[in-house]
């Protein structure tokens, strides 16, 4: 199921797709959103973005003046993020999109000037600094400080889960300026120098083996005042407003959770049980008919959500359900595809007894973070229930 499909998006989506297959690099396959493992990639990665953004499928609703497109229909930025799916080719990271989106809504003329071209170039890599040890899905509990000291903020607190925070040069930081006010208007947001003395990265050593995440450490950091996005306190609107980009990447998440439903099936054809192809056992196609199933169910249900959010009429309801409909079914395709392999489901990569170069523990080993990673599932369940059908809230 495409999204678009019938309509004048179809003859975007077929020049998408020549111009991915003819520049994207070809890493590695692996599960997730994941960090670049060497700096060859590193490169790779700025060099394929820059020649997005120099095609005009990145940026593309940017102002003009900044290389936008006038009359942008946001549609076609879902296309995009669909056929760099559809080619298991590395996403552009979200770090700099998020940064420029905050830019160009509460930024200074001076900090446009100086951002949004090395971002449309390549030549920066911002990685988002949200997240806390005890503010994840509730942000707006954030303790990271930024007291004011002169001419300069000085920042100190930790953050955690910062993806490409050990390549990033620059990251988008929230952080309390003012600890006595509500805490959703005590945040600020700021531009920070990954390089700045008193910034410390940890990569953190994951279960899939690989370091695509980081904690990051602030000790009497200072970073000047005209480093400071927007006003002191609009640091939520800021990252709200910025947050809102990530629709564009919901029709991805279909296609992800579609290629994956197409590779189960690969597998259960190649694997033998018994002397048997997989594929020709009743219960194993019995599950797979059901994953058929509902991967239309989250394809209709995301598409819908996406037609609405296009036209202005968008339901408080509609990410959170999307997101939780893709997450959910793509950890219960990678739990059963493990144990469908049976013993070598637990072999990685590298093992000569491995399917696929280990590809279904990969998948497995990652998919229970995209249940967590950007509000966990039990977080939006609680805002469909109580924010969409009115259902009591739950006790806290």
């Amino acid at each position: 199921m495409e999204f678009g499909a019938g309509t004048p998006l179809e003859d975007f989506r077929r020049e998408v797709r020549e111009f991915v297959a003819a520049h994207a690099p070809r890493f590695k396959v692996r599960a997730g959103v994941r960090s670049p493992e060497d700096e060859g990639e590193l490169k790779a990665s700025l060099r394929w973005t820059a020649e997005l953004y120099a095609a005009g499928y990145l940026g593309a609703d940017w102002p003009e003046r900044f290389g936008g497109v006038p009359d942008h229909d946001p549609l076609r930025d879902v296309v995009v993020r669909e056929e760099i799916a559809r080619a298991r080719a590395p996403m552009p990271g979200s770090g700099s999109d998020l940064a420029a989106h905050a830019l160009i809504g509460f930024g200074t003329e001076a900090q446009r000037q100086t951002y949004l071209p090395a971002i449309r170039a390549g030549e920066q890599l911002w990685c988002q600094l949200f997240s806390e040890p005890d503010a994840g899905s509730d942000l707006a509990s954030l303790r990271t400080s930024a007291v004011k000291d002169g001419d300069d903020w000085v920042i100190n607190g930790q953050k955690v889960w910062t993806t490409n925070g050990h390549w990033a040069d620059l990251g988008y930081l929230l952080a309390r300026t003012d600890p006595d006010a509500p805490k959703h208007k005590g945040i600020s947001a700021f531009v920070l120098d990954m390089r700045a003395p008193g910034v410390q990265v940890r990569p953190l050593r994951e279960l899939t083996g690989t370091s695509d995440f980081n904690e990051v450490f602030f000790d009497q950091v200072r970073v000047p005042a005209e480093a400071m996005i927007g006003k002191p306190g609009q640091g939520w609107a800021i990252a709200n407003t910025s947050l809102a980009q990530e629709r564009h990447g919901v029709g991805a998440s279909v296609v992800s959770v579609e290629m994956a439903w197409e590779d189960l099936v690969e597998t259960a054809r190649a694997l033998k049980i018994d002397g048997r192809p997989a594929i020709d056992l009743e219960d194993v196609r019995q599950q797979l008919a059901a994953f058929r199933a509902e991967v239309d169910a989250v394809a209709t249900l995301a598409h819908a959500s996406l037609m609405r959010w296009s036209a202005g009429k968008d339901r408080i309801t509609d990410a959170p359900m999307a997101k939780l409909g893709f997450s959910e079914l793509n950890l219960r395709l990678a739990e059963y595809a493990v144990s469908l392999l049976g013993e070598r489901g637990v072999l990685t990569e590298g093992d000569d007894e491995a399917v696929d170069e280990g590809r279904w523990q990969d998948a497995y080993l990652y998919a229970r973070a995209y249940t967590i990673a950007g509000g966990s599932s039990e977080v939006m369940r609680n805002i469909i229930a109580e924010r969409g059908l009115g259902l009591p809230r739950e006790p806290r």
